[in-house]
């Protein structure tokens, strides 16, 4: 009766949203997807949705004097999808810096190489030709690999790390090195695209199907590692005191040295002076990265991220004593993470650690962190806050950030938002609002749901601000409680799966209850800019009638501010849904039992390309 129930429920939703799913505009290759019952008008998967699986077995070697990374992997991949596949593609990002390749970014040419090294290519065990390509994608032909069949595919890599060019991954100094992006990967192949060949230029950022990997780490016996996933072979690396010291901040909330500077000095950290082998264990993760030093110290605390489990994640600082603010980033990163299992989104942080690493960049990955040395403590936690945050978004939820990049970095602008004041009341932030209104309604304004990968000028405040502003509406709009009831229920339907826009919109559409097709239609289809404006005011029947105009189209909440003659002041505030039907104008009306001075309309938070227009000062 229950299982009935809730039929009938879901149902009566998607039945609901469906009505109204016209509203959003849908390209034919996604439209395939519902017609095919892949994805559903209701936010859920279809019942015919499937994903794909890989198993990574990587070994891999790393001399820190050449950069030369050597490796062998083996792929065990299982095609769950309705079609018989004839060739896969294999993403060897680290082609990125390959001579001829076409990128976004500027490199040092002394980083140029000849393009990953890849021999011994082999598909069930029989030797495949290795296609000769220039650029991040090779397409390999393979047996052909039926509807729920597996393959195993083996091979062996080589090439040497980037120096001078740090795009996400490369040398810090010459004893530190974060290494992401460094083995050959097989591509996603979904419903909707199928294979994603986008090719990896430095500017756009990842789509990854979720994967099994053991890694081991070969490295020179003076350095220590740090990864996505579990080391599980530290007690044959660790001298018995660093144990402890890592046991004890696994279980415990003060942050404290695992290796300091007096350890440094003494080098006897690890058993082996050589080399030691790092190995590493991590399920249903969208990617793989590492990083290594021989001179950095390392903090750690842990913090309970699940109060029904007692689950706790340990958190990680790992820097250069020399870059005095990081001292600071392991209270950032474990108040991050405890402000995001308990506040906002308030979801148990889903990893076992979070490790953030000094490096060169602002880039994030399973469990890793490569950021920069921040210049202040503002920029330090808002930096700290932002990059864990997208454990979320994209790592946990899946999502295709090639193409939708608003789908993890606007999360992540609307956690930095809402969780820097929670780490430091004194901090306060300009919600993106100066890079917006600038660029709103001209030409380089495309909406929201433009592919990332076709944006440029607009990338940024398509991809952060904007969505994030986008988010913040709504949020104000439902209330807390509401907006996390219908944010839990999209992560609770998508996590580990490859959700779209659509299942996103319909999700949330669904887990509040009420549909939103008009805002989402607005905020991240159409073109148009947000701009309100102060009619004159009037006195009728005893009240001051305040009336604000909508002159762009863009619907945002109304703040007014007025400042009677006393002094006084008066908040007055409306959410997104007074423009819902297409209202031109909103009124106020206001007892005049003092006389008032001077109204503004607007805050901090809302995006209004005139505020010329905003202000009415009264005689």
């Amino acid at each position: 009766m229950i299982k009935a129930k809730l039929q009938l429920l879901l149902f009566l939703c998607a039945a609901s949203t469906m009505a109204t799913a016209q509203q959003l505009y849908m390209p034919l290759n996604i439209q395939r997807a519902y017609d095919k019952g892949t994805r559903h008008p209701s936010g859920l998967p279809g019942a015919n949705y499937w994903q794909n699986h890989a198993s990574y077995d990587i070994q891999v070697a790393f001399n820190p004097q050449t950069r030369l990374l050597v490796g062998k992997e083996s792929i065990y991949y299982i095609n769950n999808s309705p079609d018989t596949l004839y060739e896969i593609n294999l993403k060897v990002l680290a082609n990125l810096y390959q001579k001829g390749n076409v990128r976004a970014m500027i490199i040092d040419r002394a980083d140029e190489h000849d393009g990953v090294a890849i021999t011994n290519l082999q598909a069930n065990g029989s030797l495949i030709p290795v296609p000769t390509t220039t650029g991040t994608n090779m397409m390999v032909k393979i047996p052909a690999l039926a509807p729920g069949g597996s393959m195993q595919l083996k091979l062996d890599f080589a090439y040497t790390l980037n120096k001078n060019s740090h795009i996400r991954t490369g040398a810090i100094d010459d004893g530190a090195f974060f290494i992401a992006y460094f083995f050959p990967r097989i591509a996603v192949y979904d419903d909707i695209n199928g294979w994603d060949k986008i090719p990896y230029t430095g500017a756009m950022e990842f789509y990854n199907d979720f994967s099994d990997f053991r890694v081991a780490i070969t490295v020179p016996g003076d350095y220590q590692a740090w990864a996505t996933g579990d080391l599980t072979n530290a007690e044959d690396i660790y001298q018995p005191k660093f144990l402890q010291r890592i046991a004890n901040a696994t279980q415990h909330d003060e942050i404290s040295y695992i290796i300091d500077s007096t350890d440094l000095k003494a080098g006897n950290i690890t058993k082996n002076k050589t080399a030691n082998t790092w190995q590493f264990q991590a399920e249903k993760v969208t990617d793989f990265a590492f990083a290594i030093t021989n001179h950095y110290l390392w903090q750690s605390a842990s913090v309970e991220v699940d109060p029904h489990t007692k689950r706790r994640t340990r958190v990680d600082a790992v820097f250069n004593p020399e870059h005095t603010d990081y001292f600071d980033v392991a209270h950032f990163t474990r108040a991050t993470v405890e402000k995001m299992s308990y506040h906002f989104p308030r979801w148990p942080f889903p990893y076992s650690h979070e490790t953030v690493f000094d490096g060169l960049d602002q880039m994030e990955y399973p469990m890793m962190v490569n950021d920069n040395p921040a210049p202040n403590r503002k920029y330090s936690i808002e930096l700290t806050d932002h990059e864990v945050f997208h454990t979320m978004f994209p790592f946990y939820m899946g999502t295709n950030e090639t193409l939708y990049s608003w789908m993890d970095e606007g999360w992540a602008t609307i956690g930095e938002w809402l969780l820097s004041p929670m780490i430091d009341s004194s901090l306060t932030d300009d919600y993106g609002m100066e890079p917006y209104n600038k660029i709103a309604g001209k030409f380089q304004d495309l909406p929201v749901m433009t592919p990332s990968n076709q944006l440029t000028d607009a990338y940024m405040t398509n991809s952060y601000p904007k969505p994030a502003l986008g988010y913040l509406y709504v949020k104000d709009l439902l209330g807390d409680s509401l907006f996390l009831k219908a944010l839990h229920h999209y992560i609770r339907t998508w996590n580990g799966k490859h959700p779209q826009p659509y299942d996103f919109f319909y999700c949330m559409n669904t887990g509040a209850g009420r549909n939103l097709n008009w805002f989402w239609k607005s905020w991240f289809f159409d073109n148009g800019f947000p701009d309100l404006a102060l009619a004159p005011y009037r006195v009728l029947n005893g009240n001051y009638e305040i009336v604000v105009k909508r002159i762009g189209t863009k619907p945002v909440p109304v703040d007014l501010t007025l400042t009677f003659e006393d002094g006084s002041t008066q908040k007055l505030h409306r959410a997104i849904d007074c423009w819902e039907q297409g209202q031109e104008t909103v009124t106020f009306q206001v007892p005049k039992k003092k006389r008032l001075k001077k109204v503004v309309l607007g805050s901090t938070w809302v995006a209004d390309i005139n505020p010329a227009d905003n202000v009415i000062e009264l005689n």
